[in-house]
């Protein structure tokens, strides 16, 4: 009798034993994910708005960077019978006058005149030389080609420093009379060099693409949710270009796509050779923004990962901690697997499909509910945890944020339309609205949210280079 009840008495502390130091291991079938396939998705273009101001003294500047010292020279007289040096004796003045490009230029010249005629072979011509010195102005007229500024100068007047004069015998003597008639012979020169230098001095294209590049690189909206603000464009469209008061103004804009990514930073999609460029008359004054927010599976997982993070989940004695979660798509749902401990040990499987919710600015998942395979096997061995009060409470932390990420990221884009300057010379100025939600999209590797930003923006060139 003593030795049954040894035995029972070891049974029963046996099972004691078993039943204090481990838990209940689940087992469930895991529901595969959808094959991986490329991350496509449908995302509407973006229209943004650039309206490029250029203060006409930066225009100065730089065309007083191409005249210097000797700003023409023609040394075949045998052509046209003239032959030219032109000098720039000082800074050269450009100002607005009635919408129209008004250029001073002091300079000096020193110009050979040939008359003569060829006949039967003999040259008769007799070679006159002058020396000019005063101030030309010029008025243009602008037009915009391709990104660059066409003018078409012509002379208005020339105002005498010095008496014109002529080399007789080794001396100047003054030819007042003599050279106002003749500056129609020299004036169309001038006026191609100086149209010549503002072309120069005013072809945007390089400065645009070069500052939509800077643009389009791919920066960080927040760091918390390591999410990336990229900008495609494909289409480029500009207006004519007008003089306002001390500024030139054209309005610039540009097709694109926009994209926010969850992630490390993505790379610049920006390619100059695939972008074309297109004249219009018109264009709007605010920026439509379609922008997609990628959020890849994986990423998405180390949120919710987080949400679960220090919490635990009871029933009386009974507890699980959730360890890591992972989030696949499958046959139009979406797979939440939670690596659990505690009571329970193992992976359970919930399905559901991903919505929004305006009042809280989350994605979350609907109809969530047990893969039924995990479902029948936590009837037979944590009824507690199959019960909806506990799934609902996992259901609280089966969500994340993409809205307030693009929230804050909207306060870090006002970073970018505060003065921000992606080159030297180039400022960009701007104001965004509110964020409005749109649809979600699944795809095989992400969850994509498409939302609608509205706002303007500006680009003021001042002291290009």
């Amino acid at each position: 009798m003593s030795k049954l009840i040894s035995i029972l008495f070891v049974s029963f502390f046996t099972i004691l034993i078993v039943s204090c130091s481990s838990s209940n291991k689940i087992m469930a079938l895991k529901p595969e994910p959808d094959d991986a396939s490329p991350l496509i998705y449908e995302n509407e273009p973006s229209f943004i708005n650039l309206p490029i101001i250029v203060k006409l003294k930066d225009i100065e500047n730089r065309t007083n960077g191409l005249l210097n010292g000797l700003i023409y020279e023609d040394n075949t007289i045998e052509d046209d019978d003239i032959e030219m040096k032109v000098w720039k004796l000082a800074p050269i003045s450009i100002t607005n006058e009635n919408g129209k490009i008004k250029t001073v230029l002091p300079l000096k010249a020193l110009i050979k005149y040939r008359i003569g005629t060829k006949t039967l072979g003999v040259e008769l011509y007799n070679t006159k030389e002058f020396n000019l010195n005063g101030t030309i102005t010029l008025i243009s007229h602008v037009a915009l080609t391709n990104w660059k500024v066409n003018t078409k100068t012509e002379f208005k007047s020339l105002d005498w420093n010095e008496s014109p004069t002529m080399v007789v015998f080794g001396k100047n003597v003054p030819v007042t009379y003599l050279i106002n008639p003749t500056i129609k012979l020299f004036r169309t020169k001038i006026e191609k060099k100086i149209d010549d230098a503002i072309e120069k001095s005013m072809d945007f294209k390089p400065n645009v693409l070069t500052a939509l590049e800077k643009i389009c690189t791919p920066f960080l909206m927040s760091e918390a949710y390591e999410s990336w603000l990229q900008i495609v464009p494909f289409e480029i469209y500009s207006t004519e270009a007008k003089l306002k008061n001390d500024t030139f103004l054209m309005d610039m804009g540009m097709k694109c796509t926009m994209e926010t990514v969850i992630g490390s930073q993505p790379k610049s999609k920006f390619d100059a050779s695939k972008i074309t460029i297109k004249p219009v008359t018109r264009l709007p004054n605010q920026i439509t923004a379609n922008v997609a927010a990628v959020s890849t599976y994986a990423e998405a997982s180390k949120i919710m990962t987080k949400n679960f993070s220090g919490q635990e989940f009871t029933s009386g004695s009974k507890k699980i901690t959730v360890k890591k979660v992972t989030i696949w798509h499958k046959d139009g749902k979406m797979i939440i697997a939670l690596d659990v401990l505690g009571t329970i040990n193992g992976t359970i499987y919930l399905t559901g499909f991903p919505q929004y919710n305006e009042q809280t600015k989350e994605l979350y998942f609907d109809k969530l509910d047990y893969v039924l395979d995990t479902k029948n096997k936590l009837m037979r061995t944590a009824n507690w945890l199959a019960q909806g009060l506990a799934l609902r409470k996992i259901q609280e932390n089966c969500r994340y944020s993409i809205i307030p990420n693009l929230e804050e990221g909207k306060q870090n884009i006002l970073k970018y339309l505060n003065n921000y300057s992606p080159m030297p010379g180039v400022y960009i100025n701007g104001k965004t609205e509110d964020i409005k939600f749109q649809k979600i999209q699944l795809t095989n590797k992400a969850i994509i949210a498409f939302i609608k930003i509205n706002g303007t923006i500006s680009v003021a060139v001042d002291g290009l280079k």
